[in-house]
């Protein structure tokens, strides 16, 4: 990129209207919203025995009303919108992940802990 594809680039970046945009909620609250589906993302590598089958499938209802209300709002919240969409993925694959092991596997770990063999 030359140099005035940068100048470009920072005055389009600290223009008012951009600066005007992230001193909204429209801007703040999807930013600070992020944070349950990177958590959710997270999760996807932790035990399935941990998952709150009701949790997940509140957090599913709760994805999909938002991303309706965020295309709702006037001017449309399209980074609300991509903020559940990504919930809504991560919260589909922990509750396959939870009906899988609740539901359609056999083998369960054995919580029992090993008995220590005195000498």
């Amino acid at each position: 990129m030359s140099s005035s594809g940068f100048k470009k680039f920072f005055d389009n970046l600290f223009s008012k209207k951009t600066l005007k945009y992230m001193c909204t909620t429209h801007f703040w609250g999807p930013v600070s919203n992020f944070g349950i589906p990177i958590a959710a993302v997270m999760d996807l590598k932790k035990d399935p025995e941990l998952i709150s089958g009701s949790m997940t499938g509140s957090l599913i209802i709760y994805s999909l009303v938002f991303m309706k209300y965020a295309l709702s709002v006037q001017p449309k919240n399209y980074l609300l919108f991509g903020c559940h969409v990504v919930n809504e993925a991560a919260q589909l694959g922990q509750g396959a992940r939870w009906l899988n092991y609740h539901y359609f596997t056999d083998e369960k770990p054995s919580k029992e802990k090993p008995a220590i063999a005195s000498a």
